[in-house]
């Protein structure tokens, strides 16, 4: 093998290393954000669930709330959406109410599926994540059923009064006063995708890196 056969095999390997170490390096970086993300949410989260900024916020905070409340909106969005397919499909009343947070909560987690399916674990990590925030503000929300049927503009995402979900959702089985139990429970699961989805990012890298 003469030099210039040895300079083209080097090239060569050395253009197909490139391309997996950039996206190693992505992956780590997709892992420290959502690490981050996760270890600030207990703190900042109810903040950003109600809408309301801290005062004397951090950078962070204000970064955090910030991008909660984009992904906030976005779930909500999603969330109207299911209660508007019962508006046009003949759905039973039941159905046309927690159709809302079926849809929210189907959402992220049928992306992340989609992505996993196809070989593209990290994606599929981080719509497991997205479930566990949507199901983090169905907690709060589940939480504040004893608060009343209707649900003033003032708290409703639309901006104008409407009937809170849960209220009639937990009437219909005579549990509005154990809202507070039931919301932990939505949370604890919650948290289990959160932790879980990043637990599972490290791991992919913790392979790749030894592999």
């Amino acid at each position: 093998m003469d030099s210039r056969d040895f300079n083209y095999l080097f090239k060569k390997k050395r253009d197909e290393e490139a391309p997996a170490s950039n996206t190693n390096y992505a992956k780590i970086a997709t892992f420290v954000l959502f690490f981050i993300f996760l270890f600030g949410f207990l703190e900042y989260a109810p903040y950003a669930t109600s809408s309301t900024k801290p005062h004397n916020a951090s950078i962070f905070s204000e970064l955090f709330w910030l991008y909660f409340f984009v992904v906030q909106q976005t779930l909500g969005i999603v969330h109207e959406g299911g209660h508007g397919i019962c508006y046009i499909l003949p759905c039973p009343e039941f159905f046309m109410v927690i159709n809302g947070t079926i849809f929210q909560w189907l959402f992220p987690a049928g992306i992340g599926l989609y992505f996993y399916k196809r070989g593209n674990k990290l994606a599929g990590y981080i719509g497991l994540f997205f479930l566990g925030v949507s199901m983090q503000y169905t907690a709060w929300y589940i939480s504040t059923a004893h608060e009343g049927l209707i649900v003033p503009a003032s708290k409703s995402f639309l901006g104008v009064d409407g009937y809170h979900d849960f209220n009639y959702i937990l009437s219909v089985f005579h549990a509005v006063k154990y809202d507070w139990l039931i919301a932990n429970i939505v949370k604890l699961f919650a948290y289990v995708a959160m932790v879980g989805s990043v637990f599972l990012m490290f791991l992919q890298i913790f392979k790749k890196k030894r592999s």
